[in-house]
């Protein structure tokens, strides 16, 4: 399922944005662990690409859109879902972008504090409601 190389495209710009590991081995191991087959594979891979090449524009996206928060403010989970779901909702066009909004937030609020999946849906929301 997509969800689930989402999940896995968090998980690995989490982790690079944070200074954790997210090398090959690292890579593989998650895709592995949420049984992602070649075509979940390369979508999750497409996001983690898209979302380090552009890295500093989507942050700058974000800061436009977050006025009342300093970036270092933003929950760290918050902001790696918020990335990976920009890069999506901007560079894959197949995709609608309510559905990576909706699924940002669920990511939202699997792993990040109660109020963050609103949170992240506002500010997503305002990107496609513009």
């Amino acid at each position: 399922m997509r969800s689930d190389a989402r999940e896995a495209a968090f998980q690995i710009v989490f982790a690079s944005l944070f200074g954790g590991d997210s090398g090959d081995a690292f890579r593989k191991k998650l895709y592995k662990k949420f049984k992602l087959n070649g075509e979940e594979t390369e979508f999750a891979e497409k996001l983690v690409s898209l979302t380090e090449e552009h890295r500093e524009e989507l942050k700058q996206k974000l800061a436009e859109k977050v006025t009342r928060f300093a970036e270092y403010r933003i929950f760290p989970v918050d902001r790696a879902v918020m990335l990976v779901a920009l890069a999506e909702i901007l560079y894959i066009e197949e995709i609608p972008p309510v559905v990576s909004v909706s699924e940002a937030a669920a990511l939202a609020r699997k792993y990040s504090a109660e109020s963050s999946a609103g949170f992240v849906n506002g500010v997503l929301g305002g990107f496609i409601n513009t």
